[in-house]
């Protein structure tokens, strides 16, 4: 039986981290769940001990790329399931997207959310996620920024480091769409904190996109340079 490892990157998610791990420790089984405090002041890391394996906390903000990168290098499964701080009770609906990744109909699974309760922002940079995409590798992603995902750990060591930020989500969805994975979109009732239209939602989103667009940059080049060398 493969062994499932849950990694959590969490910055100042005092007020649903414990909802979420409390979620997945009761209702989803694991055999180990990290999370990664990437420098948090709420007191993210302490709630965490509670039902964690393990909490790794940084001392400063790291990004959340960097999270990624030192949670699943320490996990010790065969899938990693990648979750959001934030789900609050809906983690407990990780098991849909494990399941195709256990019966061997994909290699990495991303979880489409429902659609937001509220319209905010205009789609820039979930669009520019979804066009960088389909240009790179001809996938056409549903949810090019989605954030949980169930990974063979095969994927992550052949891919070595994953891109930082914002842009981790893309970089990871291009790298294993180009090494010959089978990437699956699997409808899934997460919840989440969805972003107003307020300055700090504006501020999110200006820098998710330009992230984003780095990202895609950087995997344009790198395809250039492997036709090249190739």
């Amino acid at each position: 039986m493969k062994k499932v490892s849950v990694v959590i990157p969490a910055y100042n998610e005092g007020d649903a981290i414990g909802a979420t791990l409390r979620a997945i420790r009761e209702r989803f089984f694991c055999q180990e769940l990290i999370v990664v405090d990437d420098g948090s002041v709420d007191g993210t890391g302490e709630l965490a001990k509670k039902w964690a394996d393990l909490v790794v906390r940084f001392p400063v903000n790291r990004g959340k790329g960097t999270a990624l990168q030192t949670g699943w290098q320490l996990a010790k499964g065969d899938v990693v399931m990648l979750l959001d701080g934030d789900l609050r009770e809906s983690a407990a609906e990780a098991a849909h997207l494990l399941s195709p990744v256990l019966k061997d109909e994909c290699d990495m699974a991303v979880a489409v959310l429902p659609p937001p309760r509220l319209q905010a922002g205009m789609g820039l940079a979930k669009g520019l996620a979804h066009h960088g995409i389909r240009m790179l590798t001809g996938f056409e992603a549903a949810a090019p920024l989605s954030g949980q995902r169930a990974i063979r750990r095969e994927i992550l060591q052949q891919m070595g480091k994953l891109d930082k930020g914002f842009g981790v989500e893309v970089g990871l969805t291009v790298d294993a769409l180009r090494a010959g994975y089978r990437v699956q979109e699997i409808p899934v009732s997460f919840s989440h904190r969805e972003t107003g239209n307020d300055w700090p939602g504006y501020c999110h989103r200006g820098k998710e996109f330009v992230a984003i667009s780095r990202t895609l940059c950087r995997k344009w080049w790198e395809g250039n340079r492997w036709s090249r060398n190739g």
